[in-house]
């Protein structure tokens, strides 16, 4: 089964949709063409997309495991509704998390502008005992506020 992404003129995903194989060959000039047919659509703003590609890496779609076939890796991410078309760098991004991160190309994501931290042994440990499941959340608030803030320690079982 394919995808194929319908992008807006201002490169904008509006809609994905699957498309059997036998309809475009594995080609995606082919899937366009049919698209662009069958829904009205110019086909230059159908765009192939792999449904097991996130953050630049392919996902095995029967385990959900890291697939030992990188070669795979299609496009960046699978694209949703509101992700952005990247000729470019022929990527699909999500929408930007927050206005102090910044885009990875080679990861085909986007990075925060400081680490986040590493849990200490003790949170690591009461995470696995399931007494605290200690994470960290970015707070842009803070990071605008002080540039060597910007990541809450929290406790989703408080």
């Amino acid at each position: 089964m394919a995808h194929f992404a319908k992008i807006s003129e201002e490169n904008v995903v509006i809609h994905v949709t699957p498309l059997e194989d036998s309809l475009c060959n594995d080609s995606e000039s082919e899937g366009q063409a049919y698209l662009e047919k069958h829904n009205n659509w110019p086909a230059h703003l159908w765009i192939k997309a792999s449904y097991n590609t996130r953050t630049n890496k392919y996902f095995n779609n029967a385990t959900g495991l890291l697939d030992s076939d990188q070669s795979k890796t299609f496009r960046g991410n699978f694209p949703g509704i509101g992700y952005t078309w990247d000729a470019t760098n022929q990527i699909f991004w999500p929408p930007q998390p927050y206005p102090s991160w910044t885009k990875n190309i080679s990861a085909a994501a986007w990075d925060p502008p400081l680490a986040i931290p590493t849990l200490t042994d003790e949170q690591k440990s009461q995470n696995a005992a399931n007494t605290h499941h200690w994470y960290h959340e970015w707070n842009e608030t803070a990071y605008q506020a002080d540039n060597n803030a910007g990541w809450d320690l929290k406790d989703g079982l408080a």
